[in-house]
Protein backbone atom coordinates (compact mmCIF):
# COMPACT_ATOMS: atom_id res chain seq x y z
CA UNK A 1 0.00 0.00 0.00
CA UNK A 2 1.68 3.52 -1.17
CA UNK A 3 0.19 6.71 -0.36
CA UNK A 4 1.22 10.08 -1.76
CA UNK A 5 0.37 12.90 0.26
CA UNK A 6 0.71 16.64 -1.75
CA UNK A 7 0.84 20.16 -0.68
CA UNK A 8 0.95 23.09 -3.33
CA UNK A 9 1.12 26.41 -0.49
CA UNK A 10 1.27 27.15 3.21
CA UNK A 11 2.43 30.41 3.20
CA UNK A 12 6.36 29.44 2.95
CA UNK A 13 6.10 27.30 6.01
CA UNK A 14 7.17 23.23 5.67
CA UNK A 15 3.68 21.53 6.16
CA UNK A 16 2.46 20.44 9.19
CA UNK A 17 -0.57 18.73 7.20
CA UNK A 18 1.85 16.35 5.37
CA UNK A 19 4.12 15.81 8.65
CA UNK A 20 1.29 14.91 10.79
CA UNK A 21 -0.88 12.59 8.60
CA UNK A 22 2.60 11.13 7.10
CA UNK A 23 3.29 10.02 11.09
CA UNK A 24 0.17 8.23 11.31
CA UNK A 25 0.67 6.62 7.75
CA UNK A 26 4.11 5.03 8.31
CA UNK A 27 2.71 4.37 12.12
CA UNK A 28 0.02 2.44 10.17
CA UNK A 29 3.24 0.69 8.55
CA UNK A 30 1.48 2.36 5.46
CA UNK A 31 4.83 3.68 2.63
CA UNK A 32 4.76 7.53 2.44
CA UNK A 33 5.65 10.03 0.39
CA UNK A 34 5.53 13.91 1.14
CA UNK A 35 5.46 16.31 -1.90
CA UNK A 36 5.75 19.91 -1.48
CA UNK A 37 5.04 21.51 -4.64
CA UNK A 38 6.12 24.90 -3.49
CA UNK A 39 9.90 23.77 -3.22
CA UNK A 40 10.07 20.69 -5.16
CA UNK A 41 9.01 19.93 -8.73
CA UNK A 42 6.28 17.60 -9.23
CA UNK A 43 7.14 13.68 -9.34
CA UNK A 44 5.65 11.51 -12.14
CA UNK A 45 6.54 8.88 -9.51
CA UNK A 46 5.02 9.96 -6.88
CA UNK A 47 1.49 10.23 -8.67
CA UNK A 48 1.74 6.45 -8.80
CA UNK A 49 0.85 6.14 -5.39
CA UNK A 50 -2.97 3.94 -4.75
CA UNK A 51 -4.04 6.84 -2.65
CA UNK A 52 -2.66 10.36 -3.56
CA UNK A 53 -4.16 13.30 -1.00
CA UNK A 54 -4.21 16.72 -1.38
CA UNK A 55 -3.70 19.12 1.88
CA UNK A 56 -6.33 21.94 1.44
CA UNK A 57 -5.70 24.29 4.08
CA UNK A 58 -6.65 27.69 2.36
CA UNK A 59 -7.99 29.16 -0.98
CA UNK A 60 -4.69 29.12 -3.55
CA UNK A 61 -3.47 25.96 -2.37
CA UNK A 62 -6.96 24.51 -3.26
CA UNK A 63 -6.84 26.31 -6.50
CA UNK A 64 -3.05 25.47 -7.37
CA UNK A 65 -4.14 21.74 -6.85
CA UNK A 66 -6.57 21.46 -9.47
CA UNK A 67 -4.13 21.19 -12.42
CA UNK A 68 -2.18 18.72 -10.45
CA UNK A 69 -4.84 16.95 -9.68
CA UNK A 70 -5.58 16.29 -13.65
CA UNK A 71 -2.26 15.02 -14.29
CA UNK A 72 -1.96 12.44 -11.11
CA UNK A 73 -5.62 11.61 -12.92
CA UNK A 74 -3.70 11.12 -16.30
CA UNK A 75 -1.08 9.44 -14.69
CA UNK A 76 -2.42 6.61 -12.50
CA UNK A 77 -6.17 6.24 -13.65
CA UNK A 78 -6.82 3.75 -11.01
CA UNK A 79 -5.10 6.04 -8.35
CA UNK A 80 -8.20 6.80 -4.92
CA UNK A 81 -7.60 10.73 -5.13
CA UNK A 82 -8.03 12.28 -1.45
CA UNK A 83 -8.85 16.12 -0.68
CA UNK A 84 -8.53 16.84 3.29
CA UNK A 85 -8.06 20.08 5.00
CA UNK A 86 -10.31 23.33 5.39
CA UNK A 87 -11.13 23.65 1.45
CA UNK A 88 -11.67 20.50 1.35
CA UNK A 89 -15.32 20.00 2.01
CA UNK A 90 -15.81 23.93 1.24
CA UNK A 91 -15.46 22.56 -2.33
CA UNK A 92 -16.77 19.35 -2.06
CA UNK A 93 -18.86 19.56 -5.47
CA UNK A 94 -16.31 21.09 -7.38
CA UNK A 95 -12.98 18.61 -6.35
CA UNK A 96 -15.69 15.63 -6.88
CA UNK A 97 -16.04 17.57 -10.47
CA UNK A 98 -12.28 17.21 -11.04
CA UNK A 99 -11.55 13.52 -10.09
CA UNK A 100 -11.31 13.83 -6.36
CA UNK A 101 -12.92 10.63 -4.54
CA UNK A 102 -12.81 11.29 -0.86
CA UNK A 103 -13.04 14.26 0.83
CA UNK A 104 -11.70 14.75 4.94
CA UNK A 105 -12.06 17.78 6.57
CA UNK A 106 -10.74 19.03 10.38
CA UNK A 107 -8.81 16.28 12.32
CA UNK A 108 -8.14 14.47 9.28
CA UNK A 109 -5.48 11.95 10.29
CA UNK A 110 -7.51 8.58 11.64
CA UNK A 111 -9.61 9.09 8.47
CA UNK A 112 -6.95 8.63 6.41
CA UNK A 113 -5.22 5.87 7.85
CA UNK A 114 -8.79 4.49 7.47
CA UNK A 115 -9.04 5.01 4.44
CA UNK A 116 -5.93 4.07 3.04
CA UNK A 117 -5.75 0.53 4.56
CA UNK A 118 -9.32 0.17 3.34
CA UNK A 119 -8.08 0.70 -0.02
CA UNK A 120 -4.98 -1.81 1.03
CA UNK A 121 -7.37 -4.28 1.76
CA UNK A 122 -9.65 -4.00 -1.47
CA UNK A 123 -12.37 -2.81 0.78
CA UNK A 124 -14.85 -0.43 -0.55
CA UNK A 125 -13.42 2.70 0.69
CA UNK A 126 -16.32 5.35 -0.33
CA UNK A 127 -16.88 7.96 2.22
CA UNK A 128 -20.35 9.85 2.49
CA UNK A 129 -20.07 13.81 1.41
CA UNK A 130 -19.00 15.92 4.27
CA UNK A 131 -21.92 17.37 4.23
CA UNK A 132 -24.25 14.68 4.56
CA UNK A 133 -22.04 13.19 7.15
CA UNK A 134 -18.61 14.41 8.52
CA UNK A 135 -18.57 17.90 9.31
CA UNK A 136 -19.59 19.79 11.28
CA UNK A 137 -20.93 16.99 13.44
CA UNK A 138 -18.88 14.75 13.39
CA UNK A 139 -15.44 16.41 14.61
CA UNK A 140 -12.65 13.60 16.61
CA UNK A 141 -10.55 14.07 19.28
CA UNK A 142 -7.26 12.69 18.51
CA UNK A 143 -4.72 11.57 20.60
CA UNK A 144 -1.98 13.15 17.75
CA UNK A 145 1.73 11.64 17.56
CA UNK A 146 4.68 13.92 16.45
CA UNK A 147 4.77 14.88 13.15
CA UNK A 148 6.95 12.71 10.31
CA UNK A 149 9.36 15.60 8.59
CA UNK A 150 12.41 13.53 7.38
CA UNK A 151 10.37 13.07 4.09
CA UNK A 152 10.15 17.08 3.47
CA UNK A 153 12.35 19.62 2.26
CA UNK A 154 15.18 20.84 4.62
CA UNK A 155 13.56 24.23 7.14
CA UNK A 156 16.36 26.24 5.17
CA UNK A 157 14.43 26.32 1.47
CA UNK A 158 11.58 27.79 3.25
CA UNK A 159 10.40 31.21 4.64
CA UNK A 160 12.86 32.42 7.09
CA UNK A 161 12.94 35.32 10.01
CA UNK A 162 13.88 38.15 8.92
CA UNK A 163 14.57 41.11 11.61
CA UNK A 164 16.81 43.99 10.03
CA UNK A 165 20.09 42.49 8.38
CA UNK A 166 19.45 39.28 10.49
CA UNK A 167 17.76 35.95 9.21
CA UNK A 168 17.28 33.00 11.17
CA UNK A 169 15.75 29.73 10.14
CA UNK A 170 12.26 29.45 11.23
CA UNK A 171 9.93 26.19 11.78
CA UNK A 172 6.19 25.94 11.87
CA UNK A 173 4.10 24.00 14.25
CA UNK A 174 0.88 23.83 15.92
CA UNK A 175 -0.74 23.88 19.36
CA UNK A 176 -4.04 23.67 18.54
CA UNK A 177 -6.53 23.35 15.38
CA UNK A 178 -9.98 24.75 15.16
CA UNK A 179 -11.47 28.11 16.79
CA UNK A 180 -13.90 29.11 19.39
CA UNK A 181 -14.82 32.24 17.63
CA UNK A 182 -17.32 32.06 14.17
CA UNK A 183 -16.43 35.25 12.37
CA UNK A 184 -17.84 35.25 9.69
CA UNK A 185 -15.43 35.36 6.79
CA UNK A 186 -13.49 32.26 8.12
CA UNK A 187 -12.54 29.35 6.42
CA UNK A 188 -12.19 27.61 9.90
CA UNK A 189 -15.93 28.26 10.70
CA UNK A 190 -17.78 26.14 7.99
CA UNK A 191 -15.54 23.08 9.16
CA UNK A 192 -15.42 23.28 13.38
CA UNK A 193 -18.40 25.29 13.75
CA UNK A 194 -17.25 27.21 17.17
CA UNK A 195 -14.86 24.30 18.01
CA UNK A 196 -11.16 23.61 18.65
CA UNK A 197 -9.45 20.86 19.34
CA UNK A 198 -6.02 20.53 20.95
CA UNK A 199 -2.72 18.97 20.21
CA UNK A 200 -1.37 17.63 23.08
CA UNK A 201 1.62 19.62 25.03
CA UNK A 202 4.50 16.81 24.59
CA UNK A 203 3.74 16.14 21.04
CA UNK A 204 4.06 19.86 20.04
CA UNK A 205 7.39 19.53 22.27
CA UNK A 206 8.77 16.66 20.12
CA UNK A 207 7.81 18.64 17.06
CA UNK A 208 9.41 21.82 18.06
CA UNK A 209 12.65 19.59 19.01
CA UNK A 210 12.76 17.79 16.03
CA UNK A 211 12.75 20.97 13.94
CA UNK A 212 15.22 22.22 16.39
CA UNK A 213 17.39 19.93 15.93
CA UNK A 214 16.67 20.61 11.82
CA UNK A 215 18.20 23.99 12.40
CA UNK A 216 15.16 25.84 13.70
CA UNK A 217 16.25 28.95 15.13
CA UNK A 218 12.41 30.03 15.52
CA UNK A 219 9.15 28.20 15.39
CA UNK A 220 5.61 29.71 14.28
CA UNK A 221 2.73 28.71 16.13
CA UNK A 222 0.19 28.53 13.20
CA UNK A 223 -3.02 28.13 15.91
CA UNK A 224 -5.68 30.18 14.10
CA UNK A 225 -5.89 31.51 18.05
CA UNK A 226 -3.06 31.14 20.71
CA UNK A 227 -5.11 32.14 23.19
CA UNK A 228 -8.31 29.95 22.32
CA UNK A 229 -7.15 27.69 25.47
CA UNK A 230 -5.21 29.92 27.41
CA UNK A 231 -3.60 27.29 30.06
CA UNK A 232 -2.46 24.63 27.42
CA UNK A 233 -0.76 27.80 25.25
CA UNK A 234 1.09 29.13 28.53
CA UNK A 235 2.14 25.11 29.32
CA UNK A 236 3.54 24.70 26.00
CA UNK A 237 5.07 28.02 25.48
CA UNK A 238 7.32 27.58 28.94
CA UNK A 239 8.02 23.87 28.47
CA UNK A 240 9.78 25.19 24.61
CA UNK A 241 11.62 27.80 26.79
CA UNK A 242 12.83 25.42 29.77
CA UNK A 243 14.14 23.26 26.70
CA UNK A 244 15.15 25.42 23.99
CA UNK A 245 16.21 28.95 25.82
CA UNK A 246 16.93 31.49 22.88
CA UNK A 247 14.52 30.28 20.77
CA UNK A 248 11.95 32.64 19.48
CA UNK A 249 8.76 32.13 18.26
CA UNK A 250 5.69 33.86 16.95
CA UNK A 251 1.73 33.20 17.62
CA UNK A 252 -1.81 34.34 16.02
CA UNK A 253 -3.95 35.92 18.51
CA UNK A 254 -7.80 37.51 18.82
CA UNK A 255 -7.53 41.31 19.39
CA UNK A 256 -10.22 40.78 22.19
CA UNK A 257 -7.94 38.05 24.02
CA UNK A 258 -4.90 40.62 23.68
CA UNK A 259 -6.97 42.73 25.82
CA UNK A 260 -9.03 40.13 27.79
CA UNK A 261 -5.47 38.57 29.05
CA UNK A 262 -3.55 41.16 29.06
CA UNK A 263 -1.59 39.51 31.99
CA UNK A 264 -0.36 37.00 29.78
CA UNK A 265 1.33 39.31 27.78
CA UNK A 266 4.69 39.79 29.39
CA UNK A 267 4.86 36.25 29.83
CA UNK A 268 4.92 35.58 26.32
CA UNK A 269 8.13 38.01 25.57
CA UNK A 270 9.78 36.65 28.77
CA UNK A 271 9.46 33.49 26.92
CA UNK A 272 10.72 34.41 23.53
CA UNK A 273 7.70 35.46 21.68
CA UNK A 274 9.10 38.04 18.81
CA UNK A 275 5.31 39.15 17.35
CA UNK A 276 1.67 38.26 17.54
CA UNK A 277 -0.09 37.93 14.89
CA UNK A 278 -3.64 39.82 14.96
CA UNK A 279 -6.40 39.37 12.51
CA UNK A 280 -7.58 43.41 12.96
CA UNK A 281 -9.72 43.41 9.35
CA UNK A 282 -10.35 46.42 9.51
CA UNK A 283 -10.93 50.36 11.48
CA UNK A 284 -14.46 51.03 10.38
CA UNK A 285 -17.18 49.12 13.58
CA UNK A 286 -19.46 48.55 10.50
CA UNK A 287 -17.13 46.71 8.81
CA UNK A 288 -16.10 45.02 12.05
CA UNK A 289 -19.99 44.26 12.77
CA UNK A 290 -20.90 42.33 9.87
CA UNK A 291 -17.54 40.22 10.24
CA UNK A 292 -18.69 39.14 13.51
CA UNK A 293 -15.20 39.79 14.38
CA UNK A 294 -15.68 40.45 18.19
CA UNK A 295 -13.21 43.90 18.54
CA UNK A 296 -13.95 47.69 17.77
CA UNK A 297 -11.73 50.45 16.41
CA UNK A 298 -11.33 51.05 20.20
CA UNK A 299 -9.88 47.91 21.02
CA UNK A 300 -7.47 47.55 18.19
CA UNK A 301 -5.81 50.57 19.53
CA UNK A 302 -5.62 49.14 23.09
CA UNK A 303 -4.45 46.12 21.92
CA UNK A 304 -1.37 47.68 20.22
CA UNK A 305 -0.37 49.61 23.36
CA UNK A 306 -0.82 46.49 25.62
CA UNK A 307 1.56 44.73 23.10
CA UNK A 308 4.15 47.79 22.60
CA UNK A 309 4.08 48.11 26.65
CA UNK A 310 5.88 44.77 27.04
CA UNK A 311 7.96 44.87 24.03
CA UNK A 312 6.09 42.29 21.55
CA UNK A 313 5.13 43.39 17.97
CA UNK A 314 1.86 43.61 17.06
CA UNK A 315 1.11 42.23 13.48
CA UNK A 316 -2.24 43.37 12.14
CA UNK A 317 -3.42 41.41 9.31
CA UNK A 318 -6.29 43.32 7.13
CA UNK A 319 -9.49 43.02 4.93
CA UNK A 320 -8.66 45.50 2.88
CA UNK A 321 -11.40 45.87 -0.05
CA UNK A 322 -14.95 44.72 1.37
CA UNK A 323 -18.37 45.64 -0.56
CA UNK A 324 -18.81 47.91 2.36
CA UNK A 325 -15.65 49.78 1.92
CA UNK A 326 -15.22 52.93 1.19
CA UNK A 327 -12.24 55.23 -0.49
CA UNK A 328 -12.65 57.58 2.25
CA UNK A 329 -12.93 54.94 4.41
CA UNK A 330 -9.76 53.20 2.77
CA UNK A 331 -7.59 56.01 3.44
CA UNK A 332 -8.51 56.08 6.57
CA UNK A 333 -7.20 52.89 7.53
CA UNK A 334 -4.08 54.60 6.06
CA UNK A 335 -3.68 56.70 8.02
CA UNK A 336 -4.80 54.92 11.04
CA UNK A 337 -1.69 52.38 10.38
CA UNK A 338 0.47 55.37 10.22
CA UNK A 339 -1.00 56.86 13.63
CA UNK A 340 -0.47 53.88 15.29
CA UNK A 341 3.04 53.48 14.11
CA UNK A 342 2.33 50.12 12.21
CA UNK A 343 3.47 50.86 8.85
CA UNK A 344 6.37 48.63 9.81
CA UNK A 345 4.50 46.28 10.87
CA UNK A 346 1.92 45.63 7.73
CA UNK A 347 2.77 43.33 5.42
CA UNK A 348 2.52 45.33 2.08
CA UNK A 349 -0.33 41.95 0.45
CA UNK A 350 -2.40 43.26 3.52
CA UNK A 351 -3.19 46.83 2.43
CA UNK A 352 -4.45 44.87 -1.25
CA UNK A 353 -6.44 41.53 0.24
CA UNK A 354 -10.40 41.52 -1.71
CA UNK A 355 -13.00 39.85 0.73
CA UNK A 356 -13.13 36.08 -0.34
CA UNK A 357 -16.56 34.94 -0.51
CA UNK A 358 -16.11 31.20 -0.77
CA UNK A 359 -18.57 28.07 -0.60
CA UNK A 360 -20.27 27.45 2.65
CA UNK A 361 -18.79 30.71 3.95
CA UNK A 362 -20.93 32.45 6.88
CA UNK A 363 -20.90 35.84 5.05
CA UNK A 364 -23.28 33.62 2.52
CA UNK A 365 -26.16 34.57 5.98
CA UNK A 366 -25.85 38.54 4.97
CA UNK A 367 -28.79 39.28 2.98
CA UNK A 368 -27.40 42.46 1.91
CA UNK A 369 -24.64 41.18 0.42
CA UNK A 370 -26.81 39.54 -2.08
CA UNK A 371 -26.63 42.57 -4.54
CA UNK A 372 -22.69 42.80 -4.49
CA UNK A 373 -22.38 38.84 -5.53
CA UNK A 374 -22.12 37.40 -8.89
CA UNK A 375 -22.73 33.44 -9.70
CA UNK A 376 -20.02 30.91 -8.08
CA UNK A 377 -17.10 30.65 -9.85
CA UNK A 378 -15.93 27.20 -9.89
CA UNK A 379 -12.64 28.36 -12.06
CA UNK A 380 -11.52 30.86 -8.87
CA UNK A 381 -13.68 28.81 -6.11
CA UNK A 382 -15.48 32.05 -5.20
CA UNK A 383 -18.40 34.03 -5.66
CA UNK A 384 -16.95 37.55 -7.33
CA UNK A 385 -18.20 40.72 -5.99
CA UNK A 386 -18.31 44.10 -7.48
CA UNK A 387 -18.47 47.42 -5.18
CA UNK A 388 -21.24 49.46 -6.28
CA UNK A 389 -18.52 52.32 -6.66
CA UNK A 390 -16.12 51.53 -9.32
CA UNK A 391 -13.43 53.41 -7.80
CA UNK A 392 -13.42 51.16 -5.17
CA UNK A 393 -12.58 48.00 -7.24
CA UNK A 394 -10.23 49.94 -9.19
CA UNK A 395 -8.05 51.06 -6.10
CA UNK A 396 -8.13 47.67 -5.50
CA UNK A 397 -6.42 46.18 -8.27
CA UNK A 398 -3.98 48.66 -8.71
CA UNK A 399 -2.75 48.34 -5.19
CA UNK A 400 -2.36 44.77 -5.52
CA UNK A 401 -0.67 45.37 -8.98
CA UNK A 402 1.76 47.41 -6.95
CA UNK A 403 2.70 45.26 -4.55
CA UNK A 404 2.84 42.34 -6.90
CA UNK A 405 5.20 44.43 -8.84
CA UNK A 406 7.37 45.24 -5.99
CA UNK A 407 8.04 42.42 -3.89
CA UNK A 408 10.97 43.06 -2.60
CA UNK A 409 10.88 47.02 -1.72
CA UNK A 410 10.65 48.28 1.61
CA UNK A 411 7.45 48.69 3.74
CA UNK A 412 7.39 51.81 4.22
CA UNK A 413 8.43 53.03 0.76
CA UNK A 414 5.69 50.53 -0.60
CA UNK A 415 2.82 52.00 1.85
CA UNK A 416 3.96 55.61 0.64
CA UNK A 417 3.14 54.44 -2.71
CA UNK A 418 0.33 53.14 -2.41
CA UNK A 419 -1.11 55.85 0.11
CA UNK A 420 -0.30 58.18 -2.68
CA UNK A 421 -2.30 56.05 -5.32
CA UNK A 422 -5.23 56.17 -2.59
CA UNK A 423 -5.21 59.61 -2.81
CA UNK A 424 -4.53 60.55 -6.45
CA UNK A 425 -9.07 60.57 -6.41
CA UNK A 426 -8.48 63.70 -4.17
CA UNK A 427 -5.30 65.21 -3.68
CA UNK A 428 -6.01 67.99 -1.91
CA UNK A 429 -7.08 65.87 1.18
CA UNK A 430 -3.60 63.76 1.26
CA UNK A 431 -2.31 63.83 5.01
CA UNK A 432 1.21 64.37 5.16
CA UNK A 433 3.56 61.05 6.23
CA UNK A 434 3.62 61.11 10.29
CA UNK A 435 6.78 61.26 12.04
CA UNK A 436 8.57 57.93 11.81
CA UNK A 437 8.61 56.83 15.59
CA UNK A 438 9.75 53.19 15.08
CA UNK A 439 13.13 52.83 16.42
CA UNK A 440 13.16 48.70 16.36
CA UNK A 441 13.80 46.42 13.77
CA UNK A 442 10.31 44.73 13.59
CA UNK A 443 10.84 40.97 12.72
CA UNK A 444 8.77 39.25 10.14
CA UNK A 445 8.42 36.22 8.10
CA UNK A 446 9.87 37.37 4.96
CA UNK A 447 6.88 35.25 2.93
CA UNK A 448 5.65 37.87 0.36
CA UNK A 449 2.57 36.25 -0.27
CA UNK A 450 -0.82 35.45 1.76
CA UNK A 451 -3.98 33.61 1.73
Amino acid sequence: MRVTLIATYEMGRQPFGLASPAAWLRRAGIDVTCLDLSRQPFDAKAAGADLVAFHLPMHTATRLAVPVIAQVRRLNPTARLCAYGLYAPLNEEFLRSVGIDHLLGGEFEADLVRLAGGIGAGEDASMPPPSRLPYPSRLPRLQLIPPWRDGLPPLEQYATLQQGAARRVAGYTEASRGCKHTCRHCPVVPVYDGRFRVVQADVVLADVAAQVEQGAEHVTFGDPDFFNGVGHAVRVVEGVARRFPGLSYDVTIKVEHLIAHADLLPRLRETGCLFVTSAVESFDNAVLARLEKGHTRRDIEQAVDLCRAVGVTLAPTFVAFTPWTTVEGYRDMLAEIERLDLVEHVAPIQLALRLLVTAGSRLLELDELDEHLEAFDAEHLVYPWRHPDHRVDQLADDVRAMVGRRLTAGRRELFDAIRGRAHDEDPSRSTPAAPVRQRVEVPYLNEPWYC
